[in-house]
């Protein structure tokens, strides 16, 4: 059972938490000592409850809920919630990926219209909704996390390359009209294989890869999130490449 809501020095929020990064950076900054919300669609609660146990069992605060993330409605009443129950928000994550491969002339109204929704629309909302409850306090951050696909489009990724540009030119505008509110924005651009569940369906050799550090490994991308928190203002990172050793870019 999710432990009772109560007030907290500080919270950090993670849009869009699975088995990878999202779960990861949840982990982290869990054991920052931060209350750390979670957020999945509410279909995929049950999930995201047993992920959170694993949490309390290694001595983090965590609460779970079912948001989503394209609904202003739901966004900012996320927010308010967090901000009356559990504690004010010190840090905002957006970690929603929805990579899709479709070819431009297989590419739907419908599957572009999607993937924008998911990619760039929600991180506006998330956004938007943290400037409202930092700004006043002159203090926070947000975090947005980009891919390959934020800085240049390939062959098959016309919907997630245009909606992954849009979400780092929201982040870019953000961070000049919030960096002299006292909020740092900064966006991550992930930059190669990442471990996890799809990796791992598509490759028989992902412990070799690991072991030669030539992909991303989930833990090590977090701890950047938590340094990014760190900074001291007179200088702040506002756009971080992360890449394995090996990557050509």
């Amino acid at each position: 059972m999710p432990e009772p809501l109560q007030q907290a020095p500080k919270a950090c929020l993670i849009v869009g938490v699975g088995e990878g990064v999202g779960g990861a950076i949840a982990k982290a900054f869990a054991a920052e000592g931060y209350a750390v919300c979670i957020t999945r669609r509410a279909r995929n609660l049950d999930q995201l409850e047993a992920f959170a146990d694993e949490i309390r069992a290694e001595g983090g605060v965590v609460h779970a809920f079912g948001c989503d993330a394209r609904s202003e409605e739901e966004t900012i009443a996320l927010f308010d919630r967090i901000e009356a129950e559990v504690g004010p928000l010190e840090v905002v994550v957006f970690n929603i990926g929805a990579n899709v491969r479709f070819g431009v002339t297989e590419t739907t109204t419908r599957v572009f219209t999607k993937v924008w929704e998911m990619a760039c629309f929600a991180g506006f909302l998330a956004i938007r909704e943290a400037a409202r409850v930092m700004t006043p306090r002159g203090r926070g951050t947000i975090l947005v996390t980009g891919a390959t696909a934020s800085v240049r489009g390939r062959e098959g990724f016309a919907a997630f390359a245009a909606a992954k540009h849009g979400l780092r030119a929201v982040a870019q505008s953000a961070a000049r009209e919030l960096g002299p509110k006292g909020v740092h924005v900064a966006h991550i651009v992930v930059d190669g294989a990442i471990d996890g569940v799809f990796t791992r369906s598509r490759s028989d050799n992902v412990q070799d890869l690991l072991d030669r550090d030539v992909i991303l490994k989930p833990e090590d991308i977090a701890r950047n999130y938590v340094w990014l928190t760190d900074q001291p203002r007179s200088a702040w990172t506002h756009e971080l490449d992360l890449r394995p050793w090996s990557e050509s870019w």
